[in-house]
């Protein structure tokens, strides 16, 4: 049976945000700009990418301002037009979504991303989809998400972007136990979600980029819970692994936490120094705190 096309993807914002109060009281945190577009409008452009067609926000209250972003602002158009500023007139029409291609579910109460995956069901229904996390910004020559699409229909199956991190860290991500290293990709047997250290089978984390079989709907609609309390993606896609395929994929590429004001603060002077118009300034300033 042919693979179908990867043409969903599913954008979990339902976060409050609370690392980066005061900013994020009335704000939504994926409205945070990275010098100039914020990270939902660079996850959604990476998925775009990637032949990314539909796209689902799971939002909670207050994050109405998502979808918003992506709709056309008449008044701001036509005073763009009036006052000659057709470069920036171009940038917002460049970036519009086409009609009907954004839609947005509640996630009404916070018990975890597998939940929040659960919520986009009707979305989902049996298509294969893409899951991406705006909190991890990546700057890559080649969309991640294209990258993770194109390891799909090479294996089929299921594909997670992962990476490497210090072993005193595995405790705050999913950890693959590995079955076959070949480089690239990773043949995965089993997946932990926030081991002990002592405990993880593995350093090779699962980052914010993934492509799913719709059948991981039916195994988070259990409702089963995992670490913190919560119904875990992880868990969820650990019970697929033997019945249909499942690999890590080692991306080419840089990922920015921007959940952490760090990482935040890491990829603003990252994507600064590449774009050849701010690049000189930003080396200037660089100099001055040096």
């Amino acid at each position: 049976m042919p693979l179908k096309p990867l043409k969903k993807a599913v954008l979990p914002v339902a976060g409050l945000g609370t690392r980066f109060l005061p900013a994020t009281k009335t704000m939504a945190k994926e409205m945070l700009p990275i010098v100039d577009k914020p990270l939902i409008q660079y996850a959604v452009e990476e998925a775009r990418a990637a032949g990314i067609e539909q796209f689902c926000f799971v939002t909670g209250r207050g994050k109405t301002m998502l979808v918003e972003h992506f709709d056309i602002a008449y008044e701001l158009e036509r005073t763009l037009a009036e006052r000659g500023k057709e470069k920036e007139l171009a940038a917002l029409r460049a970036d519009a979504p086409a009609p009907g291609s954004i839609m947005s579910v509640r996630q009404q109460v916070p018990m975890g991303l597998g939940h929040a995956i659960w919520c986009a069901r009707a979305f989902i229904a049996d298509d294969p989809f893409a899951i991406l996390l705006p909190d991890d910004l990546m700057q890559c020559d080649v969309s991640c998400t294209a990258q993770l699409a194109d390891a799909y229909r090479e294996t089929g199956g299921n594909v997670v972007a992962i990476e490497e991190v210090p072993r005193e860290r595995v405790n705050r991500y999913g950890v693959l136990d590995v079955a076959e290293d070949r480089g690239r990709l990773v043949s995965v047997k089993g997946l932990v979600e926030k081991p002990p250290i002592e405990k993880a089978p593995s350093n090779l984390t699962i980052i914010g980029r993934y492509v799913l079989m719709p059948e991981v709907i039916g195994h988070l609609a259990r409702m089963e819970k995992g670490a913190g309390g919560e119904v875990q993606l992880t868990d969820g896609m650990a019970k697929l692994i033997g019945t249909q395929p499942f690999h890590g994929l080692r991306y080419e590429g840089r990922r920015f936490d921007c959940g952490d004001k760090a990482g935040f603060l890491e990829a603003q002077v990252a994507y600064a120094l590449a774009r050849p118009d701010l690049a000189p300034a930003m080396r200037d300033i660089l100099k001055r705190y040096g």
